[in-house]
């Protein structure tokens, strides 16, 4: 007889935890499948009035569609302006 087993991954305290979490396009809210080769994630530094890193970013994640069509630049630019 066999047996069918789920493919679980433990964490170090034996907690289960997901395989795969997908993450979304910062641009499109579409999801962005562990196939899209063409994705992206940007992290981009804060800085203080002189210019130096604060130790914080804000992460942006833009799927390849938006890459693809060459919409990625203005994206990434519309998002920042947004987020100040």
């Amino acid at each position: 007889c066999r047996y069918l087993h789920e493919a679980t991954m433990q964490n170090a305290e034996g907690t289960t935890v997901d395989l795969y979490i997908p993450r979304k396009c910062s641009a499109t809210n579409r999801l962005i499948t562990g196939k899209d080769v063409g994705s992206v994630q940007i992290n981009i530094a804060h800085v203080d009035a002189n210019g130096s890193y604060t130790g914080a970013y804000s992460t942006v994640a833009l799927c390849g569609f938006i890459r693809q069509s060459g919409k990625g630049d203005a994206a990434l630019t519309r998002l920042w302006d947004e987020k100040q």
